[in-house]
């Protein structure tokens, strides 16, 4: 029987950094907003707009996102623009609603059974 393989401190730092991105997704506004980015980038007048937020709210989701490394912000004059910093991310948030989906079915399929 072999051991279980120890984690490392590479290891460590990579679960510190999944821990803060998905902390940076605990939000139904930022999955939205990242949605939103999915599609490409947007303007911060168009985000807010969509999104039904104030601007305050959308600078606060954004500086979330933003450190988190997941969203990146260009100027041009007046207006920022938005994108998603690694397409990576739209193919995560993809996985994780397609398992929701899937929990969904199932339980509806559970439900069925009693």
């Amino acid at each position: 029987m072999t051991k279980p393989k120890r984690s490392g401190p590479a290891d460590e730092r990579i679960y510190e950094l999944q821990a803060k991105i998905c902390k940076a997704f605990a939000s139904p506004v930022r999955i939205h907003l990242l949605h939103l980015l999915g599609e490409g980038e947007l303007g911060s007048q168009e985000l807010q707009e969509r999104l039904g937020i104030t601007k305050t709210n959308l600078s606060q989701h954004l500086s979330v996102l933003r450190s988190a490394g997941v969203v990146a912000a260009r100027r041009d004059g007046k207006q920022i623009f938005c994108s998603m910093a690694l397409p990576e991310v739209k193919a995560a948030c993809e996985s994780v609603q397609a398992v929701l989906r899937l929990q969904i079915e199932n339980a509806g399929k559970l439900a069925r059974k009693v």
